[in-house]
């Protein structure tokens, strides 16, 4: 039976990287697989996903009004989909996690879903929320705050690298916009 797995962490932990490389495994296996991301992410190019490590691959934008049950069953219907890779999870709307749920269930075709928990606020993102909610396997991937600890915080900052409070919860970016924190860290800088 196929699952909906959930893989989240904060900024850089790899989750593209990981994606790539279950991607690279499935196909190796010579399995079809779909690879989509969020169409509003275009720092590779839309409808590309693209590591911090220089790894990437060609995926279908998604964006609210994305139909995946429809979209992934229709190519399941001329080639067996062997695994469905979501890139920027946070971003599916609730409606589009129960359309992979559904995937899952009565497709049978497993789901691996890739993205962050929080905003730069420490907020759940609808998508993530809902993920957190009904994936039948939650996987967090790690990455390293400045003082060692496991980084499970998002801060935003600014051109001279001051935190940012306020905003829209969506602003794409990479290094130069977040930086990775334990929640300590995050915490104090957010007090500032």
């Amino acid at each position: 039976m196929a699952k909906l797995y959930f893989y989240y962490a904060s900024m850089n932990a790899g989750k593209s990287t990981t994606l790539l490389q279950a991607d690279f495994n499935y196909r190796e296996r010579g399995m079809h697989t779909l690879l989509f991301t969020a169409g509003l992410d275009e720092r590779e190019g839309r409808g590309r996903i693209g590591s911090r490590i220089g790894l990437g691959a060609d995926a279908i934008p998604f964006d609210e009004s994305t139909d995946l049950f429809g979209c992934v069953m229709g190519e399941h219907a001329t080639r067996t989909v062997g695994c469905v890779l979501i890139d920027e999870a946070q971003f599916l709307t609730a409606a589009q996690v129960a359309q992979l749920a559904a995937l899952a269930d009565k497709g049978d075709v497993p789901v691996l879903a890739y993205g962050l928990r929080t905003d730069f606020r420490g907020e759940l993102f609808e998508g993530s929320a809902r993920l957190l909610a009904i994936a039948d396997a939650l996987i967090e991937l790690k990455s390293v705050c400045q003082c060692g600890r496991k980084a499970t915080m998002n801060l935003r900052v600014d051109g001279d690298g001051n935190p940012v409070h306020k905003g829209r919860q969506t602003e794409i970016g990479g290094n130069d916009r977040y930086v990775a924190l334990c929640r300590r860290h995050f915490t104090e800088a957010m007090e500032r």
